[in-house]
């Protein structure tokens, strides 16, 4: 039963078996746990976000285990757990548009992993798995904040 609830938190709700961009559809579940956060304080916010991430270390170490291959697809908590990273501070609750953006920025950061990130994935472990979404969701968040002061300093909104 252990195993099961382990897989099941690590595949996303099973959502890491998509036969294609199993990242992006792991990544889903993020949006929901944003969507819960936007509920409780900044500081909250930041808190429950960095336990999160924090969370997806060993959730990743035990996955690795399980499915015996190297940040195997189907590993897909280290996308969804670290997402909420993105948005903090961001008045995404106001100006929804912020959220897909957020989303969009974070995968390709993901996709594309800036430095250090496609170094850290050479880690072990859940370490290796998560680290390089950790250090690109960072990434994202600087974006995301650039993003919205230049709409808000072009007054666009």
């Amino acid at each position: 039963m252990k195993k099961r609830l382990i897989m099941l938190f690590a595949t996303g709700g099973g959502l890491g078996y998509a036969p294609v961009a199993s990242g992006t559809f792991g990544s889903l579940p993020g949006l929901a746990i944003v969507g819960a956060l936007g509920a409780v304080t900044l500081p909250w916010q930041i808190g429950v976000s960095i336990a999160l991430a924090l969370a997806s270390f060993p959730l990743c170490q035990a996955a690795d285990q399980y499915f015996d291959k190297k940040d195997d697809g189907r590993i897909v908590a280290d996308e969804y757990l670290t997402f909420p990273l993105c948005v903090l501070g961001l008045p995404w609750q106001e100006h929804l548009w912020l959220l897909p953006m957020a989303f969009v920025i974070c995968r390709i950061l993901d996709i594309i992993k800036p430095f250090p990130a496609y170094r850290s994935q050479k880690l072990p472990g859940g370490i290796g798995i998560a680290m390089d979404d950790l250090i690109s969701s960072t990434y994202a968040l600087g974006i995301n904040h650039l993003i919205w002061w230049l709409v808000n300093r072009q007054g666009w909104i």
